[in-house]
């Protein structure tokens, strides 16, 4: 099978976005005549030009503004942060900006915007680069926010995003951009697209349930190949889509493991995970569980700058592969 890098997925996907749709554009930091801070946008400037990929000044919440007006106007802008941290300049932008505006238009005025760019921690970045806003952003009405975890994933989420009618918050892993996954010659087709709120099944098991999403998916993965060599079989649910969920695939497969575990990066107050637990708890899919349903996440820190102490704040294959067995033993 062809492996493709995260970094060329999302390349290739918004390339043939802008050559699809003349309404589409990107704005941003450098993404322009630098080729983008990661690389993604590389070439993509000499290719399309100046209006149709704009660098802007360091000012998250003027370029943010400009590109939620456009929307608003009827073009397709790709917004892109240098890392969501920075997001928090603009947020007002993107909340009452673009996800409400929709709503409070009586749907006269719709908000066809995609705002991109690395989430969550990568490696020695500091406190105030680190932060996953996953739940942040699906707590927000009126915003679909997706997290793909492979370069099928990426590629399928972006274009999905861009033709959608409503903001699109795709969190990206800086971590995942240099690496290689296979993908299929349905995934390169120009038309490809994966339905916003489908999950997918990336590992069959039949012992524990193990829902997860992004960066936390590799790692997941990789805990899951330990749990079979011990003869505990997970079954690995990569959400892709964190608003809305895809609670049917959630459901049944709970139907068939009678176990949950959630499995992500950020901090373990108000996040995915809590949200995933608490709704199977109010849904008779709790009758099915056989040990409680929990929450594996990073640690409940701001996130040290120390690379050696940053790896011990974030879940890996053996600390996810140790609570699962612990689930699976149901002592917790």
């Amino acid at each position: 099978m062809k492996t493709m890098s995260v970094r060329d997925a999302l390349n290739t996907a918004m390339d043939e976005e802008l050559a699809r749709d003349e309404k589409v554009f990107i704005i941003g930091e450098e993404v322009a005549q630098y080729n983008g801070p990661y690389k993604v946008t590389k070439g993509l400037w000499k290719k399309y030009g100046d209006k149709r990929v704009i660098d802007t000044p360091i000012t998250e919440a003027g370029f943010c503004g400009i590109a939620v007006g456009a929307a608003i106007a009827g073009l397709k802008p790709i917004c892109e942060f240098m890392t969501f941290n920075f997001s928090l300049q603009a947020v007002d932008r993107i909340i009452n900006g673009a996800a409400k505006n929709f709503y409070m238009s009586a749907g006269t005025l719709p908000v066809p915007i995609v705002f991109r760019g690395p989430n969550g921690n990568a490696k020695g970045l500091g406190a105030q680069h680190s932060q996953c806003f996953a739940a942040w952003y699906m707590h927000i009405p009126g915003l679909k926010v997706m997290s793909p975890s492979t370069s099928e994933d990426y590629r399928g989420c972006l274009k999905a995003a861009v033709r959608d009618p409503d903001p699109c918050v795709i969190l990206e892993s800086e971590v995942l951009y240099g690496m290689e996954f296979p993908i299929t010659d349905q995934a390169l087709d120009q038309d490809f697209v994966i339905p916003i709120g489908k999950a997918k099944i990336e590992k069959p098991g039949k012992h524990i349930t193990l829902v997860t999403h992004g960066q936390a998916t590799f790692y997941t993965m990789k805990a899951a190949e330990t749990l079979a060599s011990e003869g505990i079989e997970a079954e690995v649910i990569n959400l892709r889509s964190l608003r809305p969920v895809d609670w049917e695939a959630v459901f049944k497969s709970i139907g068939k493991t009678h176990r949950l575990m959630t499995v992500e990066l950020g901090w373990p107050r108000c996040c995915v995970g809590s949200e995933i637990v608490a709704t199977v708890m109010e849904n008779p899919v709790f009758f099915q569980l056989d040990s409680p349903a929990v929450r594996c996440t990073g640690v409940d820190v701001p996130m040290p700058y120390s690379e050696k102490i940053e790896y011990e704040c974030t879940p890996k294959d053996h600390h996810i592969a140790e609570y699962a067995k612990k689930v699976c033993g149901t002592k917790i």
